[in-house]
């Protein structure tokens, strides 16, 4: 055989030995799920050059109800870790965790140790329990922190639970449809408003969490893989700081916007006005963006004629209208706020991209 064809067969050869054994590094990675993308994004950076989680919620659908699809139930039914925030932002997800996921180590971020958890506020304009807390055993730290104490941590949506949805074993009856189903949504608001007390779930919006949680990813990952605990380890960190420089930016593009007043849609905001010194006047629908009474619409309307408020934001995945009928008449701007990054592409970047999206957005209103 010529020389030359000799080295060619040798290189292939030895190509070929060097992709078999970074498959099998990459299998040794536990195989991961997580509910919704802020969650999904901050796994996918700690696990970033190792291996990838599956998301089970996709961009664009409500984590309040949704159904499965096939793809998504067998993610569970693989996994070694999953990751969720909990049974008050996904009420429906517990039973397939239990029948799809039983196996598998399941870390609720809510009640991670050093997760700040705020209780929902209640009224059209957060008259009760505006900014009080509902600490668990593991709300070690301080809700009524000030913004220079949040800016030290970072640099710088919920309902009650309900059983209505069905979901078979194996997630059969899902749907291939990205988007909300909203008609169901709203066929369940009943279920959700008769209570809103306890823990508010949107707490991925407050910078400090997220990278509270970091390092609680970095861990769990390491107990089952301690191979690779450097590198998750040094993920977390280099994620924790990303976060700070995105926490610094936003702080500074939202300072002329502090001192007006603002109404959201729903309440899913607190978190990250806790985080950059921001204060809602009020919401347009309860904290699990189910259609609100007209009296409630009304409130809202003189609240933003009282409270001379100078905008009201909207989100994509609910009716824009109810914005448009608080809006009409009166002199607000308006622009669209979205919790949970609908628009952005999943994976590692996307934490600190969602914080920009929202800053970016609200400093927008005019």
């Amino acid at each position: 055989m010529h020389k030359s064809s000799m080295w060619k067969n040798s290189a292939a050869a030895v190509a070929l030995l060097a992709g078999a054994g970074a498959g099998a590094a990459w299998a040794e990675v536990p195989r991961v799920a997580a509910d919704i993308t802020p969650v999904h994004g901050l796994v996918a950076r700690v696990m970033q050059g190792l291996g990838a989680p599956d998301l089970v919620v996709p961009p664009g659908a409500s984590p309040h109800g949704y159904s499965m699809r096939p793809s998504e139930a067998r993610a569970l039914d693989q996994a070694d870790l999953v990751f969720w925030l909990g049974e008050p932002l996904t009420p429906w997800l517990e039973g397939p965790l239990e029948k799809l996921a039983g196996d598998a180590h399941r870390i609720e971020l809510l009640q991670a140790e050093g997760t700040t958890v705020l209780a929902f506020r209640e009224g059209a304009r957060f008259e009760a329990h505006a900014h009080e807390e509902a600490h668990g055993e593991h709300g070690d730290q301080d809700g009524h922190e000030d913004h220079a104490d949040h800016e030290a941590h970072a640099g710088g949506e919920g309902g009650d639970g309900h059983e209505g949805h069905d979901h078979d074993e194996h997630g059969e009856a899902g749907h291939d449809d990205h988007d909300d189903d909203h008609e169901g949504h709203e066929a369940h608001a009943a279920a959700y408003a008769h209570d809103h007390q306890g823990a508010d779930p949107h707490a991925w919006l407050l910078p400090a969490n997220a990278q509270v949680w970091l390092d609680v990813i970095a861990a769990e990952l390491s107990e089952h893989d301690p191979d690779n605990a450097a590198a998750y380890k040094d993920n977390a960190e280099a994620g924790k700081q990303e976060i700070a420089e995105a926490a610094a930016s936003i702080t500074a593009v939202l300072e002329p916007f502090r001192a007006r007043q603002f109404i959201v849609f729903h309440d899913a905001y607190q978190y990250f006005e806790r985080g950059f010194g921001l204060q809602a006047a009020g919401a347009i629908s309860l904290s699990d963006a189910s259609t609100p009474s007209p009296a409630r619409i009304a409130e809202v309307r003189d609240a933003v004629a009282e409270l001379e408020v100078s905008c009201v934001f909207s989100e994509p995945q609910f009716n824009p209208g109810l914005a448009a009928t608080v809006l009409d008449g009166t002199g607000a701007g308006t622009a669209v706020l979205d919790p949970l990054g609908a628009s952005l592409e999943p994976g590692p970047q996307f934490y600190p991209a969602l914080l920009q999206n929202l800053g970016a957005a609200i400093a927008s209103c005019k």
